[in-house]
């Protein structure tokens, strides 16, 4: 059995799914620079491999994010995961409508990123 496979059922095993990244590893910003090197790299790179091969709708999407509660830090990327988005203008779309759909509120996602700590 190849590691990514391994992988995949040993996650599944102890989450019941693939994580996404704020699960395993949740005191990383996801502009650190842990997300562009080493463990954070490799795990980004496997997390983005395995979404790629699921055939998700978008609600079965969003569902899955759902379930894992994502910190406000982490709403913006679940958004372009899901949607993709290239600019502010979309940005602000894309909370808006996570925020329609209960996931995290832009108030919440604008004060943490203006949060210095």
């Amino acid at each position: 059995m190849s590691w990514p496979q391994t992988e995949i059922e040993r996650l599944t095993a102890d989450y019941g799914t693939v994580p996404p990244p704020w699960i395993l590893y949740p005191e990383f910003h996801p502009l650190s620079a842990f997300w562009r090197m080493g463990g954070g790299e490799g795990y980004m790179m496997f997390w983005s491999q395995w979404w790629q091969k699921q055939t998700w709708d978008e609600a079965q999407q969003f569902a899955y994010f759902q379930s894992f509660s994502p910190p406000p830090h982490w709403v913006p990327w679940t958004g372009d995961v899901i949607w993709g988005y290239d600019d502010e203008t979309e940005e602000d779309a894309v909370l808006e409508r996570l925020e329609g759909l209960g996931l995290g509120s832009r108030a919440e996602v604008l004060a943490d990123w203006e949060d210095e700590r």
